[in-house]
């Protein structure tokens, strides 16, 4: 067999792997971590406002450890606070219903919230990545708008 032949051979073999490959990659699709603002109430007796997150992990690994850090706007889009939202551990699939208490501060009294930065994106075998923050997906059921 001369060059020419088994270069069109190793050609032709490579093009079948990758179109073979195709349909798994993008049935999979991209790692993702979505955050989604359930409900925001007023809690009674404190003026302050609950929040209530609902979390899935679509990343394909167990995370140890993911938090981000938020920015805080009210009523006329003034940037009142940068918190830390820390949502834990979650199994790979797992969705999570994670309550934050924002002390003295009606819920009318937020427009948006916005994920400033990611805080931790531990993987469970204690390796950190980036798609904590490229691979998230947000999303608001209520009167505050949230997103990155």
């Amino acid at each position: 067999m001369n060059f020419k032949t088994l270069m069109t051979l190793l050609t032709a073999a490579s093009t079948v792997v990758a179109f073979a490959a195709a349909p798994a990659m993008a049935q999979d699709g991209p790692a993702r971590f979505s955050l989604d603002l359930n409900n925001a109430a007023n809690i009674e007796g404190d003026g302050g406002c609950r929040l209530t997150y609902v979390a899935n992990n679509g990343t394909g690994a167990a995370l140890e450890a993911v938090s981000y850090q938020v920015a805080v706007f009210d009523a006329e889009g003034i940037v009142t606070d940068l918190l830390i939202l820390e949502f834990g551990a979650l199994i790979e699939g797992k969705t999570k219903v994670v309550q934050f208490d924002l002390a003295g501060r009606a819920c009318e009294d937020i427009s948006r919230i916005t994920v400033n930065e990611v805080a931790a994106c531990t993987l469970a075998d204690g390796q950190t990545g980036d798609f904590c923050m490229t691979g998230l997906e947000t999303g608001s059921r209520g009167a505050i708008q949230f997103g990155i």
